[in-house]
């Protein structure tokens, strides 16, 4: 095994599209779903928070000792039912897709991160977008307010880390101080403290004592305490409109209860949706390109 891939949502759709067409030779594909698909399956419903905690320790298990080339992590598992007014639907099905489609991409993409922290081999953490982030469909408000949260949690993540090539941390990339701009893999700027004015601080320069340097109160950060490190590449892609179960679950709803729902009859009839091979294969050309850590991608408005 070179690669270890987990995939939550592999049971259908684009999840199981993307376990299907995993591009690494050699890779472990582990889907992270309800029900379970064609590959090695860790059952968990990750609109409970208590099965949330499951899959971090999981990921720490399966990772401790970990010498293969690269760890993948694609977070695609979402709903947009409770469809309707948010005043409207049933409380228990809206807290389970607040849970799901917001919560639960930020909570488990830093179990993630935390898991590889130490690694220095290749990183991915991937989170399924949409273009739902930033148009307001009346009647998809959690699945609207979910995606726009992953999207903001991506960017804020991808500067939070360092560089992502171990190449960089042999050259002593690895080590930077808090605060400090490092250039890694992709044209990047990274700013460690994440505010340019922290740079006159004598802690962040360097001058103060090291277990000084600390992030948010807590621990010293490694960087100071001299551990080389490996930033996770993250990234948030929306895949386009994709012919899937859940596509079938929106053109069914009333038209009070979602507005637009015309506009998802017509791209079926017209044939204007992308298959899920289609949307899986987008996704893994990104592996491809150099992004700046923290992208916020739409496979259709990619350059060529």
């Amino acid at each position: 095994m070179t690669s270890l891939v987990w995939i939550s949502g592999a049971s259908a759709g684009i999840g199981a599209a993307l376990a299907a067409t995993v591009p690494f030779p050699e890779a472990r594909v582990i889907d992270l779903s309800r029900r379970g698909g064609t590959v090695e399956h860790f059952p968990v419903d990750l609109s409970d928070p208590a099965d949330w905690v499951r899959v971090e320790r999981y990921f720490e298990a399966e990772l401790a000792g970990f010498a293969g080339e690269r760890v993948v992590f694609v977070h695609n598992a979402g709903t947009v039912v409770p469809i309707g007014p948010a005043d409207a639907v049933d409380a228990e099905a809206y807290t389970r897709a607040v849970l799901l489609n917001s919560a639960a991409p930020q909570v488990l993409g830093r179990a993630f991160l935390r898991a590889t922290a130490k690694l220095t081999c290749e990183k991915h953490l991937v989170m399924l977008s949409s273009g739902a982030a930033s148009t307001a469909y009346p009647g998809w408000s959690a699945y609207n307010a979910g995606k726009a949260a992953v999207d903001h949690w991506v960017r804020t993540v991808g500067a939070e880390q360092p560089p992502v090539r171990p190449a960089d941390v042999e050259r002593g990339a690895g080590r930077p101080r808090v605060g400090e701009v490092e250039r890694g893999a992709g044209g990047l700027g990274i700013s460690r403290g994440g505010r340019g004015e922290l740079e006159d601080d004598p802690a962040v320069r360097g001058e103060g004592e090291p277990d000084r340097a600390v992030r948010g109160g807590g621990e010293p950060d490694r960087a100071v305490r001299g551990e080389l490190l490996v930033g996770c590449r993250v990234v948030a892609v929306a895949p386009g409109v994709v012919d899937t179960a859940m596509q079938g679950e929106i053109r069914a709803v009333d038209e009070r209860a979602f507005p637009a729902v015309g506009r998802f009859r017509e791209l079926k009839e017209s044939g204007a949706l992308v298959s899920p091979e289609q949307a899986a294969l987008g996704i893994w050309s990104l592996f491809e390109r150099e992004l700046p850590n923290g992208s916020v991608l739409d496979l259709r408005k990619l350059p060529a």
